[in-house]
């Protein structure tokens, strides 16, 4: 079953997002566009006969704990084992580090067609690679080289550990602490909750960034400090030590991502939990904003790629699915005349194209911030600025688009096979029940719309946004000059405008120290803000489309635009219109009246 279009993720590498251009930078010098490829085909090769053929065994057989341990499924042995050998762990990883180097744009291609094939997959992969990154960037040499080499290997696991129980994503309210001890190290004691990959048959240990307070810190998040806690302590010579006493106390039992394990940790409560510090004191928080911010594109990018498997399962199903027959020209139907596939009804095309519009303008969202990851690590100065305002403005989106909408789109999918798509015999339900995850992981929609218009759209007083504002312009006056895509560069700029319209009322509470008012809907300007950033990838989609020789790969994105502008960009003017009115109702609501 095809769970990804390739052809439509080349063409979003190549000719939408400029991948070309990234290669000839001296950083990307070790690749050329064929060796992109063959990596491309080795991952999707991987994907169609390790992780594909494995999904609904990975719910059906979830992980579980008994005795103390996590068992998951025996799949993921050879599955973990493969990808420390492709290097998928170290791929972007500087080569100085152990890592090959890789564009981010590539890496999350790659990632992509992985999390397509099998959503229950990379989250191993993505936490063990992002922990190894964060001990690399912040901490010392002795503990990237105690601790980094098997992790991307794929022989250690990692973590991270930030929620917990009384706190949940309030992470000035953590109570984990740590007991300064003679030798530099610390005593760690605390419990951490939700944390995923945290134990398994297949790794030998477990390395575990921990937040916690060190005895006598500040209160707040300006008194959090960040840990290395191994699950198993590591000799001088790098075997394997003593337990550490990180004790798997729980396996959390999920609606979904059933495979991937989700697990209580207790710290300290067996015996000693030894930590080290990573980088300086009080410090934890900025350094684990680095693995958070790297873990909210992948958790956009994973609702993008559940979405595609989705849209690809429900669009086999409409093109083999005979049912009812097409009116006529009188507006009657012939009862003598063949069924028709449900694909020809005009509501299930538009069910498909609206899945189809989600899914490519998330992915082309993903890949956008990819490149300007990218062009972040290969600049310096002003230049090098301008690339990370942009991610910073994004990175709120692309964790919230994909998995908002893509939430939609898989629920779409599910109603294009009417009744079958409620049965266990189709894989529908479970994408649905995979994916309704992804706008809870790294931050909930309402977090990351509070962090979008509470600090994104003011940092560096607003530079971020007019920078943004900038890349659109452009791409609507490239398009101006496409008659073809005249009338949507021009509603792109009008719903543009709404976005200043709506920042023009709500500014003033800000300025008068309203921020409740200025803040109340933010969910509301996330979504108007998602919706004109997507279709501004759809306006990018199209320009390259024009080029395009294959007339029906180019009529498909075309038609995708055009529906894209017709039946969500529509939607604007009313998402401005609530912003701005005068009811503060969520506001003036007491609890004690619901």
């Amino acid at each position: 079953m095809k769970y990804y279009d390739p052809q439509t993720l080349s063409f979003l590498l190549s000719e939408v997002h400029h991948l070309e251009d990234l290669l000839k930078l001296d950083r990307y010098a070790a690749y050329d566009r064929p060796s992109i490829d063959l990596l491309l085909d080795a991952v999707k090769e991987f994907s169609d006969t390790a992780l594909f053929p494995y999904i609904k065994e990975m719910d059906e057989q979830p992980s579980v704990f008994m005795d103390g341990k996590v068992k998951v499924h025996e799949q993921f042995g050879p599955i973990l084992k493969k990808a420390g050998e492709m290097g998928l762990i170290s791929a972007s990883m500087d080569e100085e580090n152990g890592g090959l180097q890789m564009p981010m744009l590539v890496v999350n291609a790659l990632y992509f067609i992985m999390e397509a094939a099998n959503n229950h997959v990379t989250g191993y992969l993505g936490l063990t690679s992002g922990a190894a990154n964060v001990i690399v960037t912040f901490g010392s040499e002795e503990l990237k080289q105690r601790y980094v080499p098997k992790m991307l290997e794929m022989q250690w696991g990692g973590t991270m550990c930030l929620t917990e129980p009384q706190a949940g994503s309030s992470l000035s309210d953590i109570t984990s602490s740590a007991k300064p001890l003679d030798d530099d190290s610390y005593s760690i004691h605390g419990q951490k909750n939700f944390i995923s990959a945290s134990d398994h048959q297949f790794s030998d240990n477990f390395i575990h960034l921990v937040l916690a307070r060190i005895e006598g810190a500040p209160a707040g998040t300006k008194g959090i400090s960040l840990f290395v806690v191994p699950q198993y302590l590591v000799n001088d010579d790098g075997s394997k030590g003593a337990f550490n006493h990180a004790d798997i106390v729980g396996e959390f039992v999920k609606l979904g991502q059933r495979g991937y394990c989700t697990n209580h940790l207790a710290f300290g409560d067996s015996g000693e939990s030894i930590g080290y510090l990573l980088g300086e004191a009080n410090k934890g928080l900025s350094y684990m904003f680095q693995l958070m911010n790297e873990a909210r594109i992948a958790t956009g990018r994973m609702g993008t790629g559940i979405a595609s498997a989705a849209y690809h399962a429900s669009l086999q199903y409409a093109k083999e699915r005979p049912q009812g027959r097409k009116l006529q020209s009188s507006g009657k139907k012939d009862p003598n005349a063949e069924q028709t596939l449900i694909i020809n009804h005009p509501d299930v095309k538009r069910m498909l194209l609206h899945q189809k519009a989600i899914v490519e303008g998330s992915l082309s969202l993903i890949l956008q911030c990819s490149y300007y990851l990218d062009k972040q690590m290969t600049t310096e100065g002003e230049e090098k600025n301008t690339f990370h305002l942009l991610s910073e403005i994004l990175n709120p989106i692309a964790k919230t688009y994909p998995s908002e909408a893509g939430k939609h789109a898989v629920d779409t999918g599910l109603q294009v096979l009417g009744g079958y798509g409620y049965m266990m015999d189709f894989i529908l339900q479970q994408y649905l029940r995979d994916i309704r995850i992804i706008s809870i992981y790294e931050g909930t929609t309402g977090i990351q719309s509070l962090d979008l218009l509470g600090r994104k759209i003011s940092m560096e007083d607003g530079a971020a946004l007019k920078l943004l504002a900038k890349e659109m312009e452009t791409t609507i006056k490239a398009a101006m000059q496409k008659g073809e895509l005249k009338n949507y560069a021009m509603e792109l700029a009008e719903n543009s405008k709404l976005i200043e319209a709506s920042l023009a009322h709500l500014m003033p509470f800000a300025l008068k120290g309203n921020h409740e008012r200025y803040l109340a809907d933010a969910t509301i300007f996330m979504e108007l803000f998602g919706t004109v950033v997507i279709g501004w990838q759809w306006l990018k989609m199209g320009i390259a489309a024009l080029d395009q020789t294959e007339d029906a790969f180019k009529e498909s994105k075309l038609h995708t635009l055009d529906y894209f502008y017709k039946y969500e960009m529509s939607k604007c003017k009313g998402l401005q219109k609530t912003i701005c009115h005068d009811s503060e109702v969520t506001i003036n609501m007491k609890a004690e009246l619901f």
